[in-house]
């Protein structure tokens, strides 16, 4: 199964301005879309190679390419000058794609050397309407079951992706954290990761898990940070209208393998963030607009498990059921109280109508609407 990644455009249209730097989750596939751009294998290189590495360094590359690939080249202390001056000294003769996971994304902040010579994109895995067009229930189904990593969705081997997961975090742990961080103890990470799929879509008690760890509450914010620095799991920030007594404090905890939620709910429900959030980052990356991915609760109980900001103003609010069921009360109650342009209640079903403006459809029915 081949299946064209949907930065593809994007990619090729600012290829022809600046170098393009694509980040993202470790194996989400920037390899793959960036080689979608060079002529031959010679013009990939990766500083893990020794013969690579060398080339890189003395600027021995294929003569005539219009391309060329340099992954993990952050891995390099010098990187940033060696390409500033790689760019610069070849003025649009070659083009450059350069491919890096979590690394590449904390590292290219570290200074200005570089502004206005690249554009940073972040690889999202596959989601609904990237795989199937027609957003067909069996699509979902497998979206569900096996993620929207690569390998293991095409594959649609439960064996073999429960492998893949097991392998992809020691990889995390052994390499990404590492590299990012001064921790003794990545046992404990571990440990806190492997609880993570038990968090996802209530409000995050810092507390209660510090409690389970025997560590501070303050251990375990800077841990999930570090773990969403290398694309295990990420954080949605509460929404809090001036006319509405909103929490504002606590946030939610979403995972970028949905996969390994076990509960049909909040898998479901991490899957409809997911979307959001590529959603988010691809009109940030393409659109150049602020995104913002929030949810919505009051003090008095009533939530909305997302809404979607467009430069501070919301744009849509989403709650999501893993079945077909009535209209979300607090939908409802929260009509008219915040400006969105609209409101959806997404599910895993088929039926889809509306009720007092409210939009009760399929997921992928509003997938195809924002285009994810």
């Amino acid at each position: 199964m081949q299946i064209d990644r949907y930065l593809k455009s994007s990619v090729r249209e600012w290829l022809d301005q600046r170098m393009v730097f694509i980040g993202g989750p470790r194996q989400v596939g920037k390899k793959y879309l960036a080689k979608e751009f060079i002529a031959s294998t010679r013009d990939y290189f990766t500083w893990d190679d020794l013969a690579d590495r060398e080339q890189i360094k003395s600027h021995r590359f294929p003569s005539g390419a219009g391309t060329l690939v340099l992954d993990e080249i952050h891995k390099y202390p010098l990187w940033r000058s060696l390409l500033k001056g790689l760019y610069d000294k070849n003025d649009g003769q070659l083009r450059f794609i350069v491919t890096g996971s979590a690394r590449l994304d904390h590292f290219r902040r570290g200074g200005d050397s570089l502004f206005g010579r690249y554009h940073y994109f972040r690889l999202h895995p596959f989601s609904f309407g990237e795989v199937d067009a027609e957003y067909k229930q069996s699509t979902l189904d497998a979206l569900l079951e096996y993620g929207g990593f690569p390998e293991p969705f095409i594959r649609h081997n439960a064996r073999f992706a429960r492998i893949w997961r097991r392998e992809r975090m020691a990889r995390v742990v052994h390499q990404d954290l590492r590299d990012l961080t001064n921790l003794k103890d990545y046992r404990q990470l571990e440990l806190l990761a492997d609880l993570l799929p038990s968090k996802v879509g209530s409000l995050l008690s810092l507390n209660s898990i510090a409690e389970d760890l025997a560590k501070s509450p303050h251990t375990i914010a800077n841990w999930i940070d570090i773990l969403g620095s290398v694309y295990q799991c990420y954080t949605v920030p509460p929404y809090g209208p001036p006319k509405i007594k909103a929490n504002k404090k606590q946030q939610k905890l979403y995972l970028w393998d949905w996969s390994t939620i076990e509960d049909p709910g909040p898998r479901f429900a991490n899957l409809v963030a997911s979307h959001l959030l590529k959603y988010c980052h691809l009109v940030e990356d393409t659109e150049g607009h602020r995104m913002e991915l929030r949810f919505l609760r009051d003090q008095q109980g009533h939530e909305v498990d997302f809404v979607v900001l467009k430069n501070k103003r919301p744009l849509f609010a989403v709650e999501c059921k893993s079945g077909e069921r009535a209209t979300s009360p607090s939908l409802l109650y929260f009509q008219g109280r915040i400006p969105c342009d609209a409101l959806y209640q997404v599910h895993s079903g088929a039926r889809s109508y509306q009720q007092n403006g409210i939009r009760v459809l399929p997921f992928g029915d509003f997938c195809r609407q924002i285009g994810v």
